[in-house]
């Protein structure tokens, strides 16, 4: 497997993964995926939000450098406030906005090439410090971020009694 074929595995991961853990956090009420336990973002619901956040923040760097195409321009936020500025207070559009993120990831990294891999990343942190890097190892960060989160989402979800299932990148079906 390349490191092309990778991301698309990445992105394919990242799609199964989010749809697996919003169909368990679908089956709790909106009480109680807004209930504050304790995690970093507090909320399942707001730990749903940062990923998203941050996937739609890192798109948009990625179409400023180029790398995204239509991708960046489509999900580009114009001002973030904060990596807890909430995106969606309504459940259901949080998980369409998700899935069609998703959608769109998988069928972008299909799109990249090895040229787009090796390509240098310029863009601005938030507090507006300028930033290069290896386009891949961003891309690398890119996936590890939500995958990160989604740790917490799970311990999260199973603390309120909802079994996610297996989570291991190795079980990714071959149709997800």
């Amino acid at each position: 497997m390349d490191a092309l074929e990778i991301y698309v595995a990445m992105a394919r991961y990242n799609r199964w993964m989010n749809a697996k853990l919003c169909s368990g956090a679908s089956r709790l009420d909106d009480a109680a995926r807004k209930l504050d336990r304790g995690a970093f973002f507090g909320s399942i619901h707001r730990t749903f939000n940062h990923v998203l956040l941050a996937d739609r923040i890192w798109v948009g760097r990625f179409g400023e450098g180029g790398l995204a195409g239509e991708l960046g321009s489509r999900w580009l936020i114009d001002r973030v406030i904060g990596l807890d500025m909430a995106l969606h207070d309504d459940w259901e559009a949080l998980k369409a906005e998700r899935a069609a993120l998703d959608d769109a990831l998988v069928d972008w990294t299909r799109s990249l090439d090895a040229a787009a891999l090796d390509a240098q990343l310029r863009y601005s942190r938030l507090d507006g410090e300028p930033v290069e890097k290896p386009f891949r190892f961003a891309l690398t960060h890119f996936f590890n971020h939500q995958t990160h989160h989604r740790g917490q989402i799970t311990t999260l979800l199973r603390q309120a009694g909802i079994d996610p299932g297996v989570t291991d990148l190795i079980a990714l079906p071959a149709d997800a």
